[in-house]
């Protein structure tokens, strides 16, 4: 008799600015997944923050164009997970419980899907799921935390301001304790939305304006001339590092577009043409930093390197993109990680963190 599949909820979609990236992340897991291992389910999630089960022959419309690639909302059920269900997933119309997911493989990017709020709900729901935990995800999507707690760790970053919606915004000021010209960047979002690259004060109040519209937070960061290196990061609490790779934007830096929309964006040199002693202090660093936010599972983390030979720590991605043009499953791909056994290991790291953690006690 053949062994039952274990049944991977591929969660994607939300109630983000970069809801069409995780589309395109979830169409390339579904895809590259091993079949023969796993069953899958498709789980979307909607702009309002509705979890719906589309028809998997067709749950995207556009697909091929990161442009307008939309979700399918025809013929879906809107469904739930709560708490102590163990994977059960409810039909909020019919109410019945559809077949209970094994694991989930939450591909959500930006807020209420990689800041761990649904890291919470899973936990809640009693069902193992793959990436960072509550912690780890909050600290890795809040780029204010995130900076100070690795300066804490003594990991070199960039200066850094950051400012409320209630906070007085001087240019000069600001340009005098970060330099010009310097980044403007809500501080709870990734994929370069909302970020503005500011050389004089006539696009400062645009950039603030427009960084405020996506974050009540937002970070005013030194500009860091310099090489952007990369790294993959797989594993619990002995995480392994991929090969380092080099992003070389076309355009004035890595925007949104650069990483998703343009294919010509920016060249992506795996591996990157850098001495071996700068890769091994930059797989180093990427470690450090993954360990002192908490993370699990995944990450990439991305660094700047100065003329002098310095490395600075720029963030860390706890849920990084999939798409065809992502380097995290490029650089594993290139350090001898086929992207269907990426998908696994991350599956297989979920699992074991799930039962390591009903080995602890809840009664004393």
């Amino acid at each position: 008799m053949a062994e039952r599949k274990i049944r991977v909820g591929i969660l994607f979609g939300g109630k983000s600015a970069e809801h069409e990236v995780s589309l395109q992340s979830a169409k390339n897991v579904a895809e590259a997944i091993d079949k023969t291992r796993y069953e899958i389910a498709l789980i979307g999630i909607d702009k309002s923050g509705r979890w719906l089960l589309p028809d998997q022959s067709r749950y995207l419309i556009n697909e091929s164009d990161p442009k307008l690639i939309k979700l399918n909302r025809e013929n879906e059920a809107s469904v739930a997970l709560v708490p102590q269900s163990g994977g059960d997933l409810t039909d909020l119309t019919a109410g019945d419980t559809h077949a209970s997911l094994d694991v989930v493989f939450p591909i959500l990017h930006g807020p209420f899907g990689e800041d761990g709020t649904v890291q919470g709900l899973l936990k809640l729901a009693g069902v193992p799921f793959v990436g960072a935990g509550i912690l780890g995800s909050a600290v890795g999507m809040d780029k204010d935390v995130m900076k100070r707690l690795m300066r804490d760790a003594g990991i070199p970053i960039a200066k850094f301001l950051v400012f409320r919606h209630h906070d007085v915004l001087d240019f000069q000021t600001i340009a005098g304790e970060v330099g010009l010209p310097f980044f403007v960047k809500p501080a709870n979002l990734g994929s370069s939305v909302g970020v503005h690259k500011v050389g004089d004060e006539a696009t400062f109040e645009h950039a603030v304006q427009d960084a405020f519209g996506y974050d009540t937070k937002i970070l005013i960061e030194e500009f860091v001339e310099g090489r952007e290196l990369e790294c993959s990061v797989l594993g619990n609490h002995d995480p392994v590092v991929s090969i380092v790779g080099e992003i070389i934007p076309t355009h004035e830096f890595y925007s949104y577009d650069a990483k998703y929309i343009d294919e010509h964006g920016a060249a992506l040199e795996i591996p990157a043409d850098i001495p071996e002693t700068i890769s091994d202090d930059m797989r180093a660093l990427a470690v450090r930093a993954f360990q002192a936010l908490a993370c699990e599972g995944m990450a990439r983390v991305d660094c700047f390197l100065r003329k002098d030979g310095q490395l600075i720590v720029n963030e860390i991605n706890t849920i990084p993109g999939f798409t065809k043009i992502s380097m995290y499953p490029q650089l594993w791909e290139a350090s001898g990680v086929p992207y269907a056994d990426l998908i696994h290991r991350l599956i297989q790291l979920a699992i074991e963190r799930f039962e390591r953690e009903q080995t602890l006690k809840t009664s004393f």
